[in-house]
């Protein structure tokens, strides 16, 4: 017989009763029911119930055994009784006697039990991590990963490209983040730097003249840590191809993100229809480039059924250059109660709230209902019409609490209206209240909230009380995964106080227009630089690359950058494309995010393995540390004392 078992503890079933088998594993827990004593033994693939009671050889050695000590158990596989029989595991109709045990590894007094589900401090999970990771929900979080990766790869060998690894210690590269450095010893002064992204090489490697190429990489960034976002580093699927255009990429990708999300999803629905969305639309719609469509909620501009109105607030703000006034509409949001909870949650959000209307359904007066020529009955007569035109339905419900969906016409003669309530509805007055619910297309019992600036001074927080009230309203589907694919990035932006143009998103883009656009307005340039998105997550980044040198040094130059510099920092990359480089471009998917999605977990260190804390500290492993001098004076380097 093996050293330590026969079969792993998730093995044996009925038609092992009778054999002698050797098990080995870690004590998920023990149980003493007066005299016999019950074990359940855990091991990476299952639990096995082993026992014994006094007549076991080694009764007295069982009884000292305690949780996570790991041991070796030799024994007879019995059936157990019909009712004793576990459903949930698969080794639930057998138990095994015990004939000898080996304590392979005790254990101290545990710092968090494996056993259970218990929550611990993240700092204690993460200084005891091997004990962490022992636990179900991570070990299956992280069989998950790798069975994400292995598919990933097959899909990808499958489709026709070939992995390959592109350096680890490189030169810096600015992508958008800070760099790992590393100094060199036998360069006294000068310093390699851990990649970003394997974005150089990957294009050189089309250069090189491979057609398609992909790896799973690893990229270090030296970030602020994020629910979403590790501070040190992470992995990515990465591809590249050449000769191809963006919707190239785009028809090359999804079958292979929407596999992975359909082969591990559990059921939920994967939408087959991923939209292109520009970039200013995402702004304007969502709040944000990373939008979740799980959210029917789209943005509006409203701004000229506020321009020269009463609410002086709103309307002396509209006479400045650049501003503007957008809604978010809240179907089913209309009660008072809902708008104070929403006006709180923007003061959290560091705003002085938000505006709010809400509309209740209101019967009309007895003057109203006899007098056609009545404000009131002209009112709702327009209503029932545009509200027909429409197809928007409502019934009389004084609360304003029904669903959207649930509503109905209410018949002719006309005997009801919309009344719009809360103080900007009173300031407004009636005509522009009017006009503002039939553009968003709300009815009674709905609401629509207000923002007003600069939008890019209030499109985060706008595109935040966008995901907040369809959760509040119960309007996300939470059984579905819903992508969306966000295009023509803007190159660049200026900078509001120093007048600057500087790059706003990739400087690697190939520009849309190519020269031609390089020579008009540069704000107005677009990028061939895309992201998907899903569920509110950015899971995919990439472009199609500027593979010619004369419009990279313009691209530059526009964004301050002279010729000399752009050759000092990527004078790889450039003198390759003086070679005949082709057309090329590609994209990164983010591992981990797609298994935390799957995972339906909210903290992507949920799903890996050995990750840093909020502060990019390793307690497990004890980094970073304090060098020792030997190390410094070989890489000739001395540490600054902080005051």
């Amino acid at each position: 017989m093996h050293a330590y078992r026969s079969h792993t503890c998730a093995e044996l079933n009925k038609s092992n009763v009778g054999d002698n088998v050797r098990l080995s594993g870690w004590v998920h827990r023990v149980r003493d029911h007066g005299g016999l004593l019950f074990i359940d033994l855990r091991d990476h693939y299952g639990i096995t119930q082993v026992m014994a009671d006094p007549d076991s050889p080694v009764f007295a050695e069982i009884e000292k055994v305690r949780s996570e000590w790991c041991i070796r158990i030799d024994g007879n596989v019995m059936a157990r009784d019909e009712s004793l029989i576990n459903p949930k595991i698969p080794t639930g109709e057998i138990e095994v006697f015990i004939r000898d045990i080996e304590v392979l590894g005790k254990a101290d007094e545990l710092p968090l039990m494996v056993f259970g589900d218990q929550e611990y401090p993240e700092e204690t999970r993460l200084k005891y991590r091997y004990l962490d990771l022992r636990r179900e929900k991570l070990q299956n979080n992280m069989k998950l990963r790798s069975d994400v990766v292995a598919s990933m790869r097959k899909r990808m060998w499958d489709i026709g490209f070939r992995e390959f690894q592109t350096p680890i210690i490189t030169s810096s590269s600015p992508e958008g983040a800070r760099d790992f450095l590393i100094p060199s010893r036998l360069h006294p002064g000068k310093f390699y730097a851990l990649p970003q992204a394997p974005q150089q090489f990957k294009q050189l490697i089309m250069v090189s003249g491979y057609d398609k190429y992909f790896q799973i990489a690893p990229c270090f960034r030296d970030e602020d840590p994020r629910a979403d976002r590790s501070p040190t580093d992470f992995y990515q699927l990465d591809l590249e191809m050449s000769f191809v255009t963006q919707q190239d990429v785009f028809d090359t990708i999804q079958p292979v993100i929407a596999g992975v999300f359909e082969e591990f999803g559990g059921g939920r629905k994967v939408d087959s229809d991923w939209p292109q969305i520009s970039y200013r639309d995402a702004a304007l719609w969502y709040g944000t480039d990373k939008p979740d469509l799980r959210n029917p909620i789209k943005m509006q501009v409203v701004s000229e059924h506020f321009r020269g109105s009463g609410f002086a607030i709103f309307a002396k703000l509209l006479e400045q250059e650049g501003t503007e006034i957008r809604a978010i509409p809240a179907p089913g949001g209309g009660s008072r109660k809902f708008c104070d909870r929403m006006n709180a949650f923007a003061q959290k959000e560091g705003l002085p709230g938000m505006g709010y209307i809400f509309w209740r359904l209101k019967e009309l007066p007895e003057e109203a209902k006899n007098d056609p020529d009545h404000p009131l009955s002209k009112l709702a007569q327009e209503q029932f019409e545009a509200d027909k035109q429409r197809k928007l339905s409502f019934e009389s419900d004084p609360e304003g609490l029904l669903s959207y969906e649930s509503r109905v016409y209410i018949s002719e003669p006309v005997e009801y209206y919309h009344e719009a309530a809360g103080p900007l509805a009173k300031n407004i007055g009636l005509e522009r209240t009017e006009q503002l619910r039939v553009q968003l297309g709300l009815g009674s019992g709905d609401a629509a909230f207000f923002l007003a600036g600069k939008p890019k001074a209030f499109e985060a927080v706008a595109g935040r009380a966008r995901d907040e009230i369809g959760r509040e309203l119960k309007l996300i589907d939470e059984d579905r995964f819903a992508f969306a694919w966000i295009v023509d990035f803007p190159i660049y932006e200026r900078d509001e106080e120093t007048g600057k143009v500087d790059f706003e998103h990739n400087p690697f883009s190939m520009p849309q227009g190519g020269m031609e656009a390089l020579e008009g307005d540069p704000l107005e340039v677009l990028g061939y630089q895309y992201d998907l998105s899903c569920n509110g997550y950015e899971l995919v980044s990439g472009a199609i690359r500027n593979h010619k040198p004369e419009i990279m040094f313009k691209a530059f130059e526009i964004a301050g950058y002279g010729k000399d510099e752009v050759e000092k920092r990527f004078g790889g990359m450039v003198n390759a494309f003086k070679y005949g480089a082709p057309p090329h471009g590609g994209c990164a998917a983010g591992i981990d995010r797609i298994v935390m999605l799957l995972a339906d977990e909210a903290n992507i260190r949920e799903v890996i393995m050995f990750p840093m804390n909020q502060r990019a500290e390793d307690l497990m492993m004890g980094a970073p540390n304090e060098p020792m001098n030997e190390q410094l004076r070989e890489l000739h380097l001395r540490v600054i004392p902080q005051d």
